[in-house]
């Protein structure tokens, strides 16, 4: 079984260094611009900063059903490399929000774009499994048919 989930996995825990490094770095931002928490009003480049790591933060648990989701019930190759994509263009995103608010448009646009590709193949998988396991329909044999 740990063949079938390995690289989700894998992606999981590349996901959440990415989240811990984003974390770090509002604290770095914190240090530099003097702010105490729990504040989270300053310049313009602490709340930069502070803003891309909440968005990013709010998306994660999204991010992570809907690998799974797809790994499980799609394909776990495909879905792993649509996740490495995600976390790159969150980083993206990241360092884009970090320079200018309008330097995070392409990768959060681009990073959307994934995980509506994740959310379409775990509808796919999961619409399968149904179909095959209670009314015995194999949609791939129909098709290659």
């Amino acid at each position: 079984m740990l063949d079938q989930i390995h690289l989700l996995a894998a992606v999981t825990v590349l996901g959440v260094l990415e989240q811990a490094y984003f974390f770090l770095q509002v604290i770095y931002a914190r240090r530099a611009f003097g702010i105490s928490p729990p504040n989270i009003s300053g310049p313009p480049e602490f709340e930069r900063i502070f803003r891309a790591q909440v968005n990013s933060s709010e998306y994660f648990p999204i991010f992570l059903a809907l690998l799974w989701q797809a790994g499980l019930f799609f394909h776990q190759g495909l879905s792993a490399a649509l996740g490495l994509v995600y976390l790159y263009a969150r980083y993206c995103y990241f360092i884009g929000y970090k320079t200018s608010s309008s330097e995070r448009l392409v990768p959060i646009y681009f990073s959307s774009g994934v995980l509506w590709s994740l959310i379409a193949a775990s509808v796919l998988g999961i619409l399968h499994f149904f179909l095959s396991h209670y009314l015995g329909l194999n949609i791939i044999q129909l098709l290659t048919a």
